[in-house]
């Protein structure tokens, strides 16, 4: 059916005038991102097409513009629009926690895991932190799976030392789901923590996370 034969109060863009964002549900926000259908399909139809695909909203965050393009109806500009949105809310959840100092891990959990718990990839990433715990600056510094030949601690410090940090915290996410350290995670935490003693720039704590679960070294004790 097309969104134009919808009661007025069942069309997405006039029911979030009215009732507020909130009160779409999932295909109706897609719909919304999406614009328009094509001749056969309404945007809501599309819609459904990309929750089928995806199998579960999450997923869209696993995905790149080009898992869409196959789709009939969805070309690079309505691909760019949806993935845009997702992009624009990572930015605003770093900002959130750019803004005040990182009092615990919990200051830091939900950022992370929306940014690289859905990542299939294991990414490594460091926090780096001024004298007053606010995050000066966060980086990506290897891909893959870790391991001492992989993460080298002089490129995590001469990144530190660029930025003046006082203290840093390395991330990494598992792609399985499963957050308990490996024992390389064990030995690589142990390499740049006492690397960080030897510059005087402290491992304040590495972090592991997926999708629902997350590791604190600090906090398991390990540091």
């Amino acid at each position: 059916m097309k969104i134009q034969n919808l009661d007025p109060q069942e069309r997405p863009r006039e029911k979030a005038l009215r009732f507020g964002l909130s009160s779409l549900s999932n295909r109706e926000l897609l719909a919304l991102l999406l614009q328009s259908g094509t001749k056969k399909k309404s945007a809501l139809e599309l819609a459904d097409e990309v929750l089928e695909k995806c199998g579960a909203l999450e997923k869209l965050m696993q995905m790149q513009p080009s898992d869409l393009m196959h789709l009939h109806g969805i070309k690079e500009v309505r691909a760019m629009q949806l993935f845009a949105g997702i992009e624009l809310a990572k930015r605003i959840n770093i900002q959130k926690v750019q803004h005040d100092p990182i009092h615990s891990v919990n200051d830091l959990i939900e950022w992370l895991q929306f940014n690289y718990g859905y990542e299939q990839q294991e990414h490594f990433i460091v926090v780096f932190l001024n004298q007053r715990n606010r995050i000066i600056h966060h980086q990506l510094l290897f891909l893959g799976t870790l391991h001492s030949s992989i993460v080298h601690p002089r490129e995590i410090f001469k990144e530190a030392i660029r930025c003046s940090a006082g203290s840093i915290i390395c991330v990494h996410n598992h792609p399985g789901g499963d957050a308990s350290p490996s024992a390389a995670d064990h030995t690589v935490t142990k390499h740049i923590a006492e690397s960080g003693e030897i510059v005087g720039i402290p491992l304040l704590d590495h972090l592991i996370v997926t999708q629902q679960t997350w590791f604190s070294f600090r906090e398991s004790g390990f540091l």
